[in-house]
């Protein structure tokens, strides 16, 4: 690659440590971008060497939204592990599977989300009058790590959308607290993933790190944004990364 190639990746892995710090789907800017930039890259290399910016930048993005949110360590930990486990299977399975079958999938439930939050203003913007149950905080973590988790490891687009709608409907969670509940499970994920993958040889080191440190930078800021504007500017960007992520997808699927 020469500079210029560089230079349009480690644009492509900023902006998408901001986007995934404040809603998700990150991964929808630097996975385009490398098949751009290297049209002979194999699919699972490339999912690998994002993860290494995905790690770091969902990393720096748990640690910022920390300082500032109550994050329940105890109940979320755990489901990171869930989380970790699940990815590597879903990445171990990538060889096997037709992953043009789960774009159509993901595009329906995208435009579902861009749907219910759109209907449903007050959801994610207030936290909910009436705090779930233990049993049930426990259960949709444990639920929304497994399953979006592998759902990483396999495909990966709008993880942290999907995990971010999860806890805000079923917890009752404002939009900047699901966030960072967000970040903390997909920081699992991603390792989870990334760990089978470099092991298995997908990884590109050296341009996995150097786009990880434009995508910490990316994180930290968005996660800043998203800290500082509240639940009403985290709606709204998630409304126009879901809407972002169905046309990519259609393009993907049907262009």
């Amino acid at each position: 690659m020469n500079l210029a190639d560089w230079a349009v990746l480690l644009a492509a892995a900023t902006a998408a440590g901001w986007v995934d710090a404040v809603v998700g789907g990150g991964g929808l800017i630097i996975l385009p971008t490398l098949f751009l930039v290297a049209p002979t890259i194999a699919p699972q290399t490339a999912l690998g060497t994002n993860k290494i910016a995905a790690f770091s930048g969902t990393t720096a993005a748990t640690i910022t939204f920390a300082r500032k949110v109550p994050i329940r360590w105890r109940l979320l930990l755990p489901g990171a592990v869930i989380a970790a486990g699940a990815a590597a299977a879903g990445s171990a399975a990538v060889a096997l599977i037709d992953r043009d079958y789960f774009i159509p999938i993901v595009m329906v439930v995208l435009i579902g989300v861009a749907i219910f939050v759109t209907a449903r203003p007050s959801i994610g913007v207030t936290m909910a009058t009436h705090a779930p149950t233990r049993r049930k905080t426990i259960l949709v973590v444990a639920l929304a790590a497994g399953l979006i988790g592998c759902y990483d490891g396999l495909l990966g687009p709008g993880t942290g959308t999907f995990l971010i709608i999860t806890f805000a409907t079923l917890l009752g969670t404002e939009f900047v607290r699901a966030a960072a509940m967000a970040k903390v499970i997909n920081c699992g994920s991603n390792l989870g993933s990334l760990l089978f993958l470099g092991a298995t040889g997908h990884v590109i080191w050296t341009l996995g790190l150097a786009m990880a440190v434009a995508n910490i930078a990316g994180a930290i800021a968005g996660s800043r944004m998203a800290l500082a504007r509240g639940a009403g500017f985290v709606r709204a960007v998630l409304l126009i990364v879901v809407v972002g992520m169905v046309i990519r997808l259609g393009w993907q699927q049907f262009g």
